[in-house]
């Protein structure tokens, strides 16, 4: 869902460090394509390799969601041990034939790798892949460490919510994606079409923020009204 959209929002969204640092990490391949010479292929690759970190990060919110609740002396909390790895299990899965479309979309002949045989293909598919990579790797753990250890998301976040998500990441950007690969790969201006994909790519990161400017906003409220009960109750 897109979150309305003011410029009162965006201006609220974009104050905090942790956003503008991945505005610039969805801005880095327009270097790939002007120093590096990065086509569509490539690109599809990082935001299939991306989406590899985001299941990982993932995994860890659910593992110290569960970790948080059984230190606050919710039993619930033991679930993480299960979650986490069926997760892993059937993301991974997920991933693997996603990534096997990709692949076989952006090199007909390919054939049918197995997962090592993917990540390989996405690695190598493009010079200095493995930094641009690092960086993603790089702006998530800042977000890990930052608003789900720092900022307490840890003590919030609901493990099945959080199973959930990268799912309808995957599904909702990708298809958006392969739109814009289409056109990189068929048309005649092929350097449009490879920008194209990347502003796709920035346009859903923005929702992304602006989404979770909403949610913390939200949070922050209840924040408030549950301090204020007390002092309300006592006065």
């Amino acid at each position: 869902m897109i979150p309305k959209i003011s410029p009162t929002l965006i201006a609220r969204a974009y104050a905090d460090p942790l956003a503008r640092l991945n505005l610039a990490v969805d801005f880095l391949p327009i270097l790939a394509i002007f120093l590096f010479g990065w086509g569509a292929t490539p690109l599809v690759a990082l935001y299939w390799l991306e989406n590899l970190v985001i299941g990982a990060f993932a995994a860890a919110r659910i593992l110290g969601s569960g970790l948080a609740q059984l230190k606050q002396g919710n039993s619930e909390g033991a679930g993480a041990f299960f979650l986490a790895p069926f997760f892993c299990f059937h993301y991974g899965a997920f991933c693997w034939g996603h990534g096997v479309f990709l692949a076989t979309f952006a090199m007909p002949d390919m054939g049918f790798p197995d997962p090592r045989l993917l990540i390989g293909w996405a690695l190598s598919s493009g010079p200095h892949i493995a930094w641009f990579l690092a960086a993603i790797i790089a702006a998530n753990l800042a977000v890990f460490l930052i608003d789900f250890i720092g900022r307490g998301e840890i003590n919030r976040t609901k493990m099945d919510e959080e199973m959930g998500a990268p799912y309808g990441r995957i599904v909702t950007l990708h298809l958006a994606i392969i739109l814009g690969a289409m056109f990189a790969f068929g048309s005649d201006e092929p350097l449009m079409g490879v920008l194209l994909l990347i502003l796709i790519r920035v346009a859903f990161g923005v929702v992304l923020t602006l989404r979770r400017r909403r949610k913390r906003d939200a949070q922050l409220a209840e924040d408030v009204a549950g301090q204020a009960a007390p002092a309300t109750q006592n006065a």
